[in-house]
């Protein structure tokens, strides 16, 4: 009985742990690529990132006759963790719940554009987006599974 007490045990440790390196990978906790080692582009959108919010309006497909909603999202910081892989560490949503999301980011020339497809965010919801950054302004679509879609655009903010 004990021999199979410490078999469970072990298993259910191992089951934690490739749980905690799973969401630990996903989060790009650990890893990092130092600015001073990424192409002009990426290292000038990398420092651009820092304590801004994004500042603007959302459409909702459908509503066009309506106007346009503000929009506010508060990022402390924007870290490169892999190939096209990039860390905000941002507040988001309604709820002001600040999380680091990993999205995958791709640069035409000197042009940052996230690109996530059927993306989760805990407690939020699955999303489909595609927003591009030039200068002080951001502009893309966006989908909320199940709940509508539309556009967004706005500036970006030093705090």
């Amino acid at each position: 009985m004990k021999a199979f007490v410490k078999l469970v045990l072990v298993l259910v440790l191992l089951l934690l742990a490739g749980g905690v390196g799973f969401i630990m990978a996903k989060l790009g906790v650990g890893s990092r690529v130092e600015t001073v080692n990424l192409p002009e582009a990426e290292r000038s959108f990398a420092e651009r990132m820092q304590n801004v919010s994004l500042v603007g309006s959302f459409t909702i497909a459908g509503r066009e006759s309506q106007a346009p909603r503000e929009d506010h999202y508060d990022i402390a910081s924007v870290e490169k963790v892999g190939d096209d892989q990039w860390r905000f560490n941002a507040t988001i949503g309604e709820n002001g719940i600040t999380l680091p999301i990993v999205v995958t980011m791709k640069f035409v020339d000197d042009t940052p554009m996230i690109t996530i497809t059927d993306f989760s965010i805990p407690s939020m919801g699955t999303f489909t987006a595609r927003v591009f950054f030039y200068g002080d302004r951001y502009a893309g679509t966006w989908e909320h599974a199940g709940r509508g879609g539309g556009h967004m655009f706005g500036r970006i903010v030093k705090k």
